[in-house]
């Protein structure tokens, strides 16, 4: 089969499609005929030789796809037969023709989206499910502070937080971007470029309180893949005991000042968090509620229907073209592959 591969970590320029085995499912996994994959910032700092693998998985770039199941390994529990299209998170494998799968990291791909929409959907949703409910606890009525907020997890986060009740304001780096959010269900968006958006924040919310008669202001939550440069703002912003959720560091990772006493005044929680090397179980059992409780909201039938964004879809033979748009930071959404079949 065709992979995407690298001899040495670098730039784009190192990427390139190479012939290598067709792997063949495991124990309890299915091998995934792949039409489609996305990129992910976990592509960019893998193929930099910044970010490994977890212990065992392919070292094959893509941590999401969609196709079909063509295979079915010893000990499958009989959710899937051959055929079935579905989506899968993955721990790596996935920009290749073939990935094996554990069968409990399939999700049905929801009726009317396209391949590369679904493929654009396991890791970024799932990420920001997972940040929003497991980890941040997000309430009805919370504001949510989401960083890079046209990202894949940002358009992703945007419309899970309007639907668990609670309000998204945003950042992005030009005006188009935030108009994109607020298309998306986004109350407010900050150009970080052009305003503080710590400031900004701690205007609207105060605005808010008085309409909706609650106390404080300040955001209750913070989505933050962005770190080290955005500390002290994030901070100054959050809300008395409000939950600052860091999942990356596009922003560096070296704080330089008293974090911990303005944290500490604020009874502030700072939780850090990633998916990809979480265990297995953790991941199945996150896959399931993701597919019990939002996955019927990508029907066109559901009253709160979520749409995957996807900016623009690449033929995998142009995957160094791919992650150069990427880096540009020019996209909103997700960018996608479509593999040869």
């Amino acid at each position: 089969m065709l992979a995407v591969h690298f001899d040495q970590p670098g730039g784009p320029e190192n990427l390139y499609l190479k012939e290598v085995a067709k792997p063949s499912p495991g124990e309890g996994e299915v091998l995934l005929k792949v039409v489609a994959s996305a990129l992910n910032r976990a592509d960019i700092l893998q193929r930099q030789g910044q970010y490994a693998p977890p212990p065992g998985a392919s070292t094959i770039l893509g941590v999401e796809a969609s196709g079909h199941v063509v295979e079915l390994g010893p000990g499958c529990q009989g959710h899937w037969k051959i055929g079935d299209p579905a989506m899968a998170l993955l721990p790596g494998g996935g920009q290749a023709q073939y990935v094996t799968v554990p069968e409990g990291f399939l999700m049905p791909i929801p009726a009317g989206l396209t391949m590369p929409q679904a493929a654009a959907i396991p890791e970024a949703w799932l990420t920001t499910f997972q940040l929003l409910h497991l980890v941040g606890n997000v309430q009805a009525g919370d504001s949510v502070l989401i960083h890079a907020g046209v990202s894949g997890v940002g358009t992703a986060a945007i419309q899970l937080t309007r639907l668990a009740g609670a309000v998204p304001l945003v950042t992005a780096g030009s005006q188009y971007k935030i108009q994109m959010a607020e298309k998306l269900g986004a109350a407010v968006g900050f150009n970080y470029k052009e305003e503080d958006f710590s400031e900004a924040a701690m205007k609207f919310t105060k605005a808010s309180q008085i309409v909706l008669h609650v106390e404080g202001a300040g955001v209750n939550l913070i989505l933050d893949c962005i770190g080290g440069s955005y500390w002290e703002k994030n901070v100054n912003c959050l809300a008395a005991d409000g939950r600052w959720v860091l999942y990356g560091l596009m922003g560096g990772n070296e704080v330089n000042g008293p974090l911990l006493s303005k944290l500490l005044f604020k009874r502030g929680s700072l939780i850090s968090s990633l998916l990809r090397s979480r265990v297995k179980k953790y991941k199945q059992t996150l896959v399931k509620a993701f597919t019990e409780q939002v996955v019927p909201h990508f029907s066109t039938e559901s009253t709160h229907r979520l749409r995957p964004v996807v900016d623009r879809v690449y033929p995998v033979a142009k995957i160094q073209e791919a992650h150069k748009y990427m880096e540009s930071n020019q996209h909103v959404g997700k960018i996608a592959l479509e593999l040869p079949q």
